[in-house]
């Protein structure tokens, strides 16, 4: 299988989810520049942290006319995996390819801190690895990551099982304190109704390796396997590593936005 990392003028994420996929998780990964119409044949495009464009207008706002997301927007409705992390999840709300808006920090300040989510739905293709009500450690670093939507979306996403994470403590308990940026319902990661395309505010590939303190964010990462394996076939497994690969090097930057 084969995974896409979009590359955004401002994205600053994409490498260091380029090694969680290649390097820790041993799959084939590519980069897919802003500019492409070409997904490279991948099995699933993740939008990566950071500030596209500089987070003018709105966080994401301007990255949704990039000529990539017209190519992930055609992926995305003919079933495709999308995964949209932090500034990800922004743009694919920005882009429609998921429901309701993100609002500044409840304290108004940039966060940047390990948090606690909690599993609400262990039957997507991104979560199918954790257990119900199991507890995730992973960081955050956003300004922008307060989810609101309307009482009537609301409704309808709690409806639908389309609540895939939610912010609490180490127990798993939800309140104000543990909801640090003020997400409505505590919302930290959702998914479409389709359920192929998932944002979440929290950074695995932050959370993929000892190091860094956890390795929750693997279990993203691993549901996300196992959903396609299934889906493609034996024919396209995940490539083992023996060595660390080098990382393909990105267009060249000057003149080319």
């Amino acid at each position: 299988m084969k995974f896409g990392v979009v590359v955004f003028p401002g994205s600053n994420c994409d490498y260091d989810t380029f090694h969680a996929l290649q390097n820790v998780m041993g799959l084939e990964t590519v980069f897919l520049w802003h500019k492409d119409h070409d997904l490279q044949g991948v099995d699933c495009v993740v939008l990566p942290g950071g500030f596209s464009y500089g987070d003018y207008l709105r966080s994401g706002a301007i990255a949704r006319f990039s000529p990539i997301m017209t190519e992930v927007k055609k992926f995305a409705a003919a079933g495709g995996l999308v995964l949209g992390i932090c500034n990800g999840f922004q743009i694919l709300l920005e882009a429609g390819l998921l429901p309701g808006a993100m609002l500044r920090n409840k304290n108004l300040k940039f966060l940047c801190q390990h948090v606690y989510i909690r599993v609400e739905n262990s039957r997507t293709a991104f979560s199918q690895a954790a257990r119900k009500g199991q507890v995730l450690q992973i960081p955050i670093a956003h300004f922008d990551g307060n989810y609101y939507a309307s009482p009537e979306l609301l409704s309808e996403l709690e409806r639908n099982g389309q609540v895939v994470f939610r912010y609490c403590d180490e127990k798993g308990k939800l309140s104000e304190e543990a909801n640090v940026n003020g997400s409505i319902n505590s919302i930290a990661g959702l998914i479409n109704r389709q359920g192929n395309v998932l944002g979440m505010m929290p950074h695995p590939e932050r959370a993929s390796e000892k190091i860094l303190g956890s390795q929750d964010g693997k279990i993203i990462f691993q549901s996300m396997i196992n959903y396609l394996e299934k889906k493609v076939g034996p024919g396209r497994k995940k490539a083992v590593r023996t060595t660390r690969p080098a990382i393909s090097p990105l267009p060249p930057l000057i003149g080319t936005f």
